[in-house]
This record gives C-alpha cells, sequence and structure tokens, in this order.
C-alpha cells in the first residue's frame, strides 16, 4: 500500500510517517518511480509505534524498544523491560519537579491575593 493508504488507515498524517521512516521506526520499498510502499502489517506496527509516542517515550526510545518487538528474546525483552523503567522513572522525577514548580506557584498566587486584600482594604478606608 502506499503512504497515503497507510496514513488513513493507521490514523496518522503522511508526515508523521514520513518521520517515523526518517527516524529508523519503520521502513518502506520504493517503486521505480520512488513512492513508498508498505505492508499490510505496516498498520499494526505504526499504531505501536503510537501507542509508545502516546506514553511520552521519544523516537529515540521506541528505535531502542522496537527489538524487542521485531526479534523477540529474553534478552531484548528485559532490555526492554529495563528501558521502560528508566523512562517511568524518569517521568516520575519529572512529575515531582512539576509539582514542587505548582507548589511554589502556588505560594506566588497566595501571597498575591493577600497583597490584593491589602491594597483592597486600604482603598476602602478613608
Amino acid at each position: 500500500m502506499r503512504i497515503g493508504e497507510l496514513a488513513a488507515r493507521a490514523g496518522v498524517s503522511v508526515r508523521s510517517l514520513r518521520y517515523y521512516e526518517q527516524q529508523g521506526l519503520l521502513t518502506s520499498t520504493r517503486s521505480a518511480g520512488g513512492q513508498r510502499h508498505y505492508t499490510d502489517g505496516e498498520v499494526e506496527r505504526v499504531a505501536f509505534i503510537q501507542r509508545l509516542f502516546d506514553a511520552g517515550l521519544s523516537s529515540r526510545t521506541i528505535a531502542e524498544l522496537l527489538p524487542c518487538v521485531e526479534s523477540p528474546s529474553e534478552g531484548n525483552s528485559d532490555a526492554a523491560f529495563e528501558r521502560m523503567q528508566q523512562e517511568r522513572d524518569r517521568l516520575t522525577r519529572h512529575i515531582a519537579d512539576l509539582i514542587d514548580t505548582r507548589e511554589s506557584l502556588d505560594g506566588l498566587l497566595a501571597a498575591n491575593r493577600a497583597h490584593r486584600e491589602t491594597l483592597r482594604a486600604a482603598a476602602v478606608r478613608p
């Protein structure tokens, strides 16, 4: 199938498919005219890649995980598990940082509320 059909069947843009190919996540064969052609199995692969992106993984990390799918083995499975655990730990740290940032902003909002109340009270006094 051509790139437009794959995009439609997989629910992604043609641009995304070109990006996936550029990043080594997807391969195609080329016709004599240079058009990309994909197999029916690529629809499932693109859906899997999308799930990985939705989980917050980078294209580099996804490329590291794909051998587990392409060549299932205990070693590849262990490596994929370890890589996903590293990504989860990274996200956990990022979430903690975001919570700290939100708490800092909450402190600034509280200070601003108090300041605004002071200004309102001063404006009401004769």
